[in-house]
């Protein structure tokens, strides 16, 4: 028996977990509310309802009819249901909920991704369908970015290929990080990669605002530097310089040649192979020169282990804790129980209507 309850207890948090319940303000109500109910069932139960004698009941009886009708049984199971989420309205349910903590009171990080011709990289299959290096660390990147905010941080993005230009500043919204993210497209910025002007904005927007005590930034490539105004050997100086430490991310391995995928609108459906060796020396020159450190990535599937290796290196002391708060969340009750008595309504007054 206790084994049986244990069960339908677990059950029934479960359900209460789904609906978004955590606690009761008065739980020790509950038992009390519940006894109360099995009795009233129990009363109107024995209650019969006031009939008239009719002349014909033996022969109806002997031909097969009952005094139970399903929809009395039915109605009555949904009039129970109906008064168990009132019961449970009462005991006062909530969700906790854990508060961020206070925006901008933690790390400025701006995240560099590249977005060059070679991000077309198809070297990571995805259920059936191959996506490219781009794809993949979109979703990668939001799911850090997303992380990071929640937890105070101010986050920001910097996209380049040929050039480099801010997609978004820092800011404590994740959503707009998100959204942001999901407007980069491969070629967005062209198609050569401009390594050191990318480093060198996102030290400009990484200690542009001032409120955080450190900046860092996370850069992701697969490529080289082979264009731009600013080398990668400035840009790594300057951000030394500012104390900006840089966390740098590699994809993909040097003397292979990978499939891409073809640029937006191109009309051939063949696929073509091309050879992108990344500068991983170069990269493991920039995270030492910063204070960062050096990741490497062979495909893409990996970056999630990378980028979980980062945000563990990157976990300052917050000086303010994440608070717990209680919310009041009586309507995952009260709208089943509003729909369980119209329904009962319909039964009892429409389907199965007595006569006056």
């Amino acid at each position: 028996m206790s084994e049986a309850v244990r069960a339908a207890g677990e059950t029934a948090s479960k359900i209460l977990s789904h609906l978004g319940i955590d606690a009761f303000e008065q739980p020790g109500l509950l038992p009390w509310l519940l006894l109360v109910l099995v009795l009233g069932l129990v009363l109107a139960a024995r209650r019969r309802p006031p009939s008239i004698p009719w002349p014909g009941l033996a022969e109806a009886r002997h031909v097969g009819a009952g005094e139970a009708e399903p929809l009395v049984a039915l109605a009555r199971l949904l009039r129970t249901a109906t008064l168990v989420c009132l019961a449970l309205v009462v005991c006062g349910p909530v969700a906790r909920l854990q508060s961020p903590p206070e925006p901008g009171r933690g790390l400025d990080l701006m995240l560099v991704l590249d977005a060059s011709g070679s991000m077309r990289a198809l070297d990571t299959v995805v259920g059936h369908e191959a996506r490219t290096r781009l794809d993949l660390a979109k979703q990668v990147v939001a799911r850090f970015a997303t992380r990071r905010v929640a937890e105070g941080d101010r986050v920001g993005l910097v996209v380049f290929g040929e050039s480099a230009f801010t997609q978004c500043p820092l800011t404590s919204d994740g959503r707009l990080v998100r959204a942001a993210l999901a407007r980069v497209e491969v070629g967005i910025a062209g198609e050569t990669t401009a390594l050191g002007d990318a480093l060198a904005l996102a030290v400009k927007r990484a200690t542009g605002g001032g409120a955080a005590t450190e900046s860092v930034v996370v850069l992701l490539t697969d490529g080289r530097a082979n264009v731009g105004d600013v080398p990668t050997e400035v840009a790594t100086l300057l951000a030394a310089g500012l104390g900006v430490r840089v966390h740098a991310v590699g994809i993909g391995t040097g003397g292979e040649a990978v499939p891409m995928a073809n640029k937006a609108g191109a009309a051939s459906s063949r696929l073509r192979f091309e050879r992108h060796d990344p500068d991983l020396d170069t990269l493991r020159e920039i995270a030492k020169a910063t204070g960062g450190a050096f990741f490497a990535a062979e495909r893409s599937a990996e970056l999630q282990e990378v980028y979980a290796a980062i945000d563990a290196l990157e976990r300052p002391p917050r000086p303010i804790p994440p608070r717990l708060q209680e919310v009041t969340r009586a309507e995952p009750l009260l709208i089943p129980a509003g729909a369980l008595l119209v329904i009962e309504m319909v039964l009892a007054r429409v389907w199965r209507r007595r006569l006056p």
